[in-house]
């Protein structure tokens, strides 16, 4: 690894291949920015490939997006954007058949011992290094003093490093929301499910973040997740959680005190997406409790994660992964867990048959603030009458008549 100058690493940038590179970087909370910024000035045309980009986003014509799990950032740019549909765990398989990458754009610790820590993002980040050096490409580091040393997969050795700045900046966190109202209730209906000794992967939003505010009363626990943020956090400071277990996941991203806390943490394991979002290896894991939200679920027991009138919002993710991994796991199960009533549009969120694309389906349960519809092993009829019972009261009648028409009564 050379460490250079700014304008010694614009010069490397400019020389890249072809009139359109595909440029990797750091995605949620750990974008490179300093790096973006470079490759942006040194680059007329490229391709940007990042997992849940924040903004700001470099915005302009000659840039395209490339995401299958889009962030506001790249929202904010649908134009530009070239939507991947696929599951997280097959990303690495993305780049090694159809979309290699010409350079990985890294944001990580500064050297230690001979390595740099990838900090809170590893995710699909060591795929991309390891085709990028296969094919010859530019491997950057973002060396950054508040970026945490983190363990496991993400230590890698400064060898694997082309070219390195030295770039202080802070990193950003998520809005606090607050988990009162609707999503406290549901939270409080989700965590009934969650049994002591459990082993927990929440995705993104304030009803996963409510329920793990609800299990503070819980002991034994285990996670085996793609991310978590302050809620394990808590639920670890409240002694919940079984402290022969490491906690495994593969993104963080929080607060201030949670990446202090990550700092050189040996109970946290980073891992690969190849090993966090592997459904064989998450059937492997005891009592594995799935726990997600939706956009739509509808009588079909199928949800939407993905899309919003018609066009994408996120994306599979690693929902799909774990799902299928936790319905095969010892006394596993997954939970779909949403609002009944979509606030800002008037409109219910279970609906009679989704329009747009399915993000998963073949869930053990499906929950509101109404209630819970355990639907696992039921029959199609017997489903659509659970799901019903947990719409909002307002739909619900109508819902039965579409149950009719959909030969569901």
């Amino acid at each position: 690894m050379r460490v250079v100058s700014e304008q010694q690493l614009a010069a490397e940038l400019a020389r890249l291949p072809g009139t359109q590179p595909r440029l990797v970087a750091s995605g949620n909370f750990a974008a490179p920015r300093t790096l973006l910024a470079l490759a942006d000035a040194a680059l007329e045309s490229y391709r940007l490939f990042m997992l849940n980009a924040q903004p700001p986003l470099p915005e302009r014509d000659g840039v395209i997006y490339e995401s299958p799990f889009v962030g506001p950032g790249m929202r904010q740019g649908a134009s530009r954007l070239d939507y991947l549909p696929m599951r997280l765990s097959l990303v690495p398989q993305l780049f090694a058949r159809s979309r290699p990458p010409d350079a990985v754009l890294l944001h990580t610790s500064t050297v230690q011992s001979g390595k740099v820590s990838l900090g809170v993002e590893v995710n699909v980040l060591i795929a991309a290094i390891e085709q990028t050096r296969a094919r010859g490409g530019l491997v950057v580091a973002q060396l950054n003093p508040q970026m945490p040393y983190t363990l496991g997969d993400s230590e890698i050795d400064v060898d694997l490093i082309d070219v390195a700045i030295e770039a202080e900046q802070d990193l950003p966190s998520p809005q606090p929301r607050g988990a009162g109202g609707t999503a406290a209730e549901i939270g409080q209906r989700v965590a009934n499910l969650v049994s002591d000794g459990a082993t927990l992967q929440l995705g993104i939003g304030m009803i996963p973040d409510a329920t793990l505010h609800a299990l503070r009363d819980r002991r034994g626990l285990g996670v085996w997740s793609e991310m978590f943020s302050d809620g394990v956090l808590a639920l670890e400071q409240s002694g919940c959680m079984d402290p022969a277990r490491p906690l495994v996941t593969s993104f963080l991203f929080g607060s201030d005190e949670l990446y202090r806390w990550a700092d050189r943490n040996p109970r946290i394991r980073m891992t690969r997406t190849e090993v966090s979002n592997d459904p064989g290896m998450i059937a492997r894991q005891s009592m594995m409790t799935s726990i997600n939200t939706a956009l739509q679920i509808d009588l079909f027991a199928q949800a939407n994660a993905s899309m919003v009138k018609g066009a994408i919002y996120s994306g599979f993710g690693g929902q799909t992964d774990f799902i299928v991994g936790a319905m095969h796991a010892w006394r596993g199960q997954a939970v779909i867990a949403l609002p009944s009533w979509h606030e800002k549009s008037g409109t219910s969120t279970v609906v009679p048959l989704l329009s747009g694309p399915v993000t998963s389906f073949q869930h053990s349960s499906l929950v509101t603030e109404q209630g819970c519809a355990d639907i696992f092993g039921r029959s199609q009829r017997a489903q659509a009458r659970l799901i019903t019972d947990i719409a909002h009261p307002a739909v619900r009648d109508d819902l039965r008549a579409a149950a009719e028409q959909l030969g569901l009564a």
